[in-house]
């Protein structure tokens, strides 16, 4: 019997000990990662642009387990709680200049947002619940971000798209504040989910004034989860953090002028940010700074500068940036990444790396870029420029246009209707508030100047009418231009409604905010190809190289509508109150006053203004005189007069009730 103890003891000491190898292996395998990364391009307006990318996973549940060490627990407990598959949460504060920054781009088509808070999320519960998840998630958000999102919990507040948006029907939700203004309330606890915060590494660039002074500022908070879904791999959470910003650099003194023209404004980490980088951050798999010369930028330095063929080919790869006719950098790349696969233009976009793993509280890292010749290009462009505005005057009708522009470059535009057939693809999705009534049946569309019929050129069409005090307005539309036009243009009717002085916002009069259109252009995509292989593990690269829908966003448009005049109710009030303070008052005054008391209060109140003093001295002078002593003087009526008095008021008091109650009988 002991034997076969002990050989069942040393079989349960097998299986445990092969077990914990197992974890062991699959711990290895499947574990938590963090990234960051920062990438600068210069513009072609004198600003750069800043993207902060941080990104964090976490393994399955089923297989890694609840605890975490660097994913942020307050995610996870909004994932587990409300079942959220997906979601987006973006602060913004400007408006993305597509002319002059890019608009056909992946920076541009993901991190160009509208202003304010732009917020959206599918579910993984019934279609019952999707409502009640989406309120509840508007609050716990609001609270973790110190932000008003919760105002998107009222069904006038946002929408459901069927397939403009997102192509999950029915659980999905979107709405926007497009009046919500961006503050440091907003960034601190979007830093707090960062496992340095902004101590250590690349977040640590992140200066409050420095980023608030900037052009534009967009933060982004976007997580995948697949807690929920047992068909997909065992990918987990993907949590993914930018912050892109557009900054103008110092320039000291008079604009730096070479043969008559104006040079770029040379930059650096600490003259763009006010810091430097002291590291990367201890639990970061990888930390990285990229320089980006876009494909234009390419094309018009190579024009800028042929001597030989030979200094053309290497002025952009050359590792002796020091020697560069054209620009010079602080320090040298650790690798130069060249795009690949771009058929459209000759040239390509360069990038260069920079590792930050190698530098510390000695010997920080500042890269910096000084230009030696004048340089001028411009961005690339959407197919068509979208704008929006209002149309028409007065306070009772109106209607919304959206153009559509050609941009200068048509490049694209042809490469995109050789691909496509002789058309143009473009998708719009456009909330209005409840009480902007659009007459929806007045749609009409011109295609270069020209009014045409809306069943040629719109494909496909869906319509959510608004209703009163309940939810908003929804228009979904996919609309089908010519390869070759030139300008476009929808218009849409409305009527202004009515609230009650309760819905009216404090400052009604400023107007009231229809939230911006969304454009998207789904024959293009815009995305960067690199010909290195190892570049498709970081993130911060995967962002660039994922192909996406080329997407902008439209005007934010303020219409005003008829107010009340806010101060009548106040005017009433008060004139109604001191009506009614002089009449019961007077009656008051009149009833309650006696004769007695008043002379006893008179006497009183003369014996305390003479004092002993003036007794004293009164009396002696009495003698000296020899005069009597007189007692005080008081000055009291008689019962008669003050009793005549009393009934007068009375009856005047009681004639002034009599007639204000005749004349409003």
């Amino acid at each position: 019997m002991g034997i076969w103890g002990s050989l069942f003891l040393l079989f349960l000491i097998l299986i445990s000990a092969y077990q914990s190898f197992a974890k062991e292996g699959s711990a290895e395998e499947l574990n938590e990662e963090f990234t960051e990364g920062l990438l600068l391009r210069p513009l072609a307006d004198r600003k750069v642009l800043a993207h902060f990318h941080f990104q964090s996973s976490v393994p399955p549940t089923r297989t890694y387990g609840r605890h975490h060490h660097l994913f942020p627990k307050s995610i996870y407990q909004l994932i587990k709680k409300f079942r959220v598959r997906e979601m987006e949460l973006s602060f913004t504060q400007g408006r993305w200049n597509y002319e002059r920054w890019g608009g056909y781009d992946p920076i541009s088509s993901s991190n160009a947002k509208p202003p304010g808070v732009e917020l959206w999320a599918i579910f993984d519960v019934p279609l019952d619940q999707v409502d009640a998840s989406w309120k509840n998630l508007t609050h716990a958000l609001s609270g973790l971000f110190c932000a008003s999102i919760n105002f998107l919990e009222h069904s006038t507040s946002y929408s459901a798209p069927q397939w403009s948006f997102r192509s999950f029907t029915g659980k999905l939700r979107y709405g926007t504040l497009p009046r919500e203004a961006v503050c440091t309330e907003n960034l601190t606890p979007w830093l707090k989910l960062l496992p340095c915060r902004d101590k250590a590494g690349i977040s640590a660039l992140m200066d409050r004034p420095s980023i608030y002074r900037g052009y534009y500022h967009s933060q982004r908070l976007h997580f995948t989860s697949d807690e929920y879904d047992t068909a997909k791999s065992n990918s987990g959470i993907m949590l993914e953090q930018t912050l892109t910003v557009v900054l103008q650099p110092n320039t000291l003194g008079a604009r730096a002028m070479v043969s008559g023209k104006t040079l770029q404004p040379s930059w650096s980490l600490s003259s763009l940010f006010g810091r430097k980088v002291h590291g990367k951050c201890s639990v970061s798999k990888s930390s990285n700074v990229y320089v980006q010369f876009e494909q234009n930028l390419v094309s018009e330095l190579k024009e800028v500068w042929k001597e030989s063929e030979e200094s053309e080919r290497g002025i952009l790869t050359h590792n002796n940036f020091w020697t560069n006719p054209i620009f010079e950098m602080s320090a040298s790349p650790h690798r130069i990444v060249k795009e690949v696969g771009n058929l459209q233009q000759e040239d390509s976009s360069i990038l260069y790396e920079f590792s930050v793993e190698d530098f510390n509280d000695s010997e920080p890292f500042d890269l910096g870029l000084k230009w030696k010749l004048p340089v001028a290009w411009s961005c690339q462009q959407a197919p068509l420029r979208a704008s929006r505005f209002l149309m028409g005057s007065g306070n009772e009708r109106g209607a919304i246009a959206i153009s559509l522009k050609s941009s200068r470059n048509n490049n694209t535009q042809r490469v995109g209707c050789s691909e496509n057939g002789s058309q143009l693809r473009i998708d719009i999705f456009q909330v209005v508030p409840w009480y902007v009534k659009v007459y929806y049946h007045t749609l009409k569309v011109f295609v270069d100047g020209e009014l045409q019929s809306t069943m040629e050129n719109i494909e496909k069409m869906h319509i959510s009418s608004s209703e009163d005090k309940v939810s908003p307005g929804v228009m979904e539309m996919i609309l089908r231009l010519p390869c070759g036009v030139k300008t476009a243009a929808l218009t849409l009717e409305f009527d202004k409604g009515f609230l009650h002085i309760d819905e009216y916002p404090p400052d009604a009069n400023q107007g009231f905010d229809i939230p911006s259109a969304v454009v998207s252009f789904t024959d293009f995509q815009a995305s960067i190809g690199f010909e290195d292989n190892f570049l498709n593990k970081l993130p911060i690269l995967n962002e660039l190289q994922e192909r996406k829908h080329v997407i902008c966003y439209t005007e934010v448009l303020l219409v005003p509508l008829t107010t009340p005049d806010f101060s009548m109710p106040y005017n009433v009030i008060t004139i109604t109150c001191t009506v009614f303070a002089l009449y019961f008052g007077s009656l008051l005054n009149a009833l309650r006053r006696r004769v007695g008391e008043e002379e006893r209060l008179l006497k009183s109140k003369a014996a305390k203004k003479r004092g002993p003093l003036t007794s004293i001295l009164s009396k002696l002078f009495a003698k000296l005189t020899g005069r009597p002593i007189k007692p005080p003087e008081t000055q009291s009526a008689s019962p008669s007069s003050i009793n005549y008095k009393v009934i007068v008021k009375v009856i005047l008091v009681a004639g002034m009730a009599v007639g204000w109650q005749y004349y409003f009988r």
